[in-house]
């Protein structure tokens, strides 16, 4: 049986729609991610999307696991004209609203749906898992990367998995059983 470990980044504290912009974590929880590093695999190899607050994070629990490169197909989604905007400053409001009430197919302008995002992150945990087979993986995303698994694994809607929540430096727990497929462990679990 594979496990795929999920940690959310150190939090950037954004208060706007950050998706693909690649703002700095803020790693001064240094407690957090010792805690962090201690509840994770030894064995385990580690990846992150390609955006620095992923990668930094990564780097800070990496301790001597194996650093895979990183992969641009975990990044957050693409929130596209919406980018760095708060939810209120977003000039069509009832758009807005399809995009969080009923998730899917719905896409910010220039950016891409819920149902894009976790096809393209459904392609990244494939080629990872297929390259590591049997192996601990540790993932370090992001808040949407990391719920469109626990979609898959708990067989939600994309209104359901919305309904959960994934702090920063959090671990979500994924096992892939080849009889039954995914299941899900620990959710939005915080060491320490």
């Amino acid at each position: 049986m594979s496990r795929l470990l999920w940690v959310r980044h150190a939090p950037t504290h954004a208060k706007s729609m950050v998706g693909w912009s690649d703002l700095p974590a803020d790693l001064s929880d240094t407690a957090r991610l010792r805690a962090l590093d201690a509840a994770l695999p030894q064995g385990a190899v580690v990846l992150s999307s390609d955006l620095s607050r992923a990668i930094a994070t990564a780097d800070a629990i990496a301790g001597a696991r194996p650093r895979l490169p990183h992969d641009p197909d975990l990044r957050e989604i693409n929130f596209g004209d919406w980018e760095l905007q708060s939810f209120d400053t977003i000039p069509d409001q009832d758009e807005l609203h399809a995009f969080w009430d009923r998730p899917g197919e719905t896409r910010p302008p220039g950016g891409e749906s819920w149902n894009e995002l976790g096809a393209r992150v459904n392609r990244a945990v494939a080629r990872v898992m297929n390259a590591h087979p049997g192996r601990d993986i540790v993932a370090v995303a992001h808040f949407g990367v990391i719920l469109t698994q626990l979609q898959r694994a708990l067989r939600l809607t994309p209104y359901q998995a919305f309904a959960h929540r994934i702090d920063n430096l959090s671990l979500t727990e994924l096992r892939l059983d080849p009889d039954t497929g995914w299941q899900a462990g620990r959710i939005n679990h915080l060491p320490g």
